[in-house]
């Protein structure tokens, strides 16, 4: 088994473990492939999911079948993934359920490290800095100026997962204060958002762009090291001048524990040329997002680096894991 820090032990070389040599990496899939996604239908990782789905389909002549398993930022459906034991279901997901949940949940249903092995990274969506048209600010050093004169005055939303972390880090960091407002569902938020009710939110591109589109919102800054093509504009918040900010939302597929070695690798790179097809990084573009294929240790070591970006800055604001 390969072990990189922590959470990086899923890219284990498992060759000897589980599947039946009987169906091996030659002759894998002789049956349709589930392909469980741990988010709603509609978002970033589900859209980059059906879109490799489709293709993956063509490649093995077999049906690649999308099922979302929603609820609790991943946890739930990752934690079904890991249950059905099954070799031919796949996971598609962002990292979070192995990166970010271990800094919020003292006990998970499955272990991160040992329980779900990366394959390869699919796709990055772009997280964002977002802020009201009616607030009078235009990049972050100006929101974190506000800010700073309105100490306490102004709220702000982070999607669920690594972002409330995220964005409480930065204002740490910033030396600011917000107010956290909570809400269940994004749209709710975003909507808020454009009408003012809110002034500020960290989410991923996606389910701002309607309002970014119709100038109820504007981006301040992106969350990644690179510019979304679709917004090329707008700055990464490290050239910015704020590091504290930056996180790539990494997404990809995953296999059970014992995933044969040969086939991981298959999978691998299938996926990888997938991502450099004609048309894929256009589509995933026009949603935010960019294709970004890896092999199995590239990936366990991108997820690794989050884990520890997470879990540093929830120790630097004093997030505690929930019992």
């Amino acid at each position: 088994m390969i072990r990189i820090c922590g959470i990086a032990v899923a890219v284990g070389l498992m060759s000897g473990m589980l599947s039946d040599p009987a169906t091996s990496a030659e002759q894998w899939p002789q049956r349709a492939v589930r392909l469980i996604v741990p988010f709603a239908a509609g978002s970033g990782p589900d859209f980059a999911g059906r879109l490799f789905a489709e293709r993956l389909s063509e490649r093995w002549k077999q049906p690649v079948v999308v099922e979302n398993r929603p609820g609790a930022d991943g946890l739930l459906g990752t934690a079904a993934f890991v249950n059905l034991r099954d070799d031919h279901v796949l996971m598609f997901s962002a990292a979070a359920p192995l990166s970010v949940l271990p800094a919020l949940q003292e006990k998970l249903p499955y272990d991160p490290a040992r329980d779900v092995l990366p394959i390869s990274a699919a796709a990055d969506t772009f997280g964002a800095v977002a802020v009201s048209a009616s607030l009078p600010v235009h990049s972050l050093a100006e929101l974190v100026a506000l800010a700073g004169r309105e100490r306490g005055q102004l709220n702000y939303h982070a999607l669920a997962g690594a972002f409330p972390i995220l964005f409480a880090g930065f204002a740490k960091d910033a030396g600011i204060e917000m107010t956290y407002v909570s809400y269940r569902e994004t749209t709710a938020a975003v909507l808020d958002l454009s009408e003012g009710r809110i002034q500020v939110m960290l989410a991923t591109l996606p389910p701002l762009l309607p309002q970014v589109n119709s100038g109820k919102v504007r981006l301040l800054a992106v969350t990644n090291k690179s510019r979304a093509p679709i917004m090329p504009a707008v700055t990464p918040a490290r050239d910015a001048g704020f590091p504290a900010l930056t996180y790539e939302s990494i997404a990809g597929f995953f296999g059970p524990r014992d995933m044969l070695a040969e086939r991981r690798d298959r999978v691998a790179t299938d996926v990888r040329a997938i991502a450099s097809e004609n048309g894929v990084g256009e589509r995933l573009a026009a949603v935010g997002q960019i294709a970004r294929g890896s092999t199995p240790i590239e990936f366990a070591a991108a997820i690794e680096e989050q884990r520890i970006q997470i879990s540093s800055i929830a120790r630097l604001v004093g997030t505690k894991p929930a019992r």
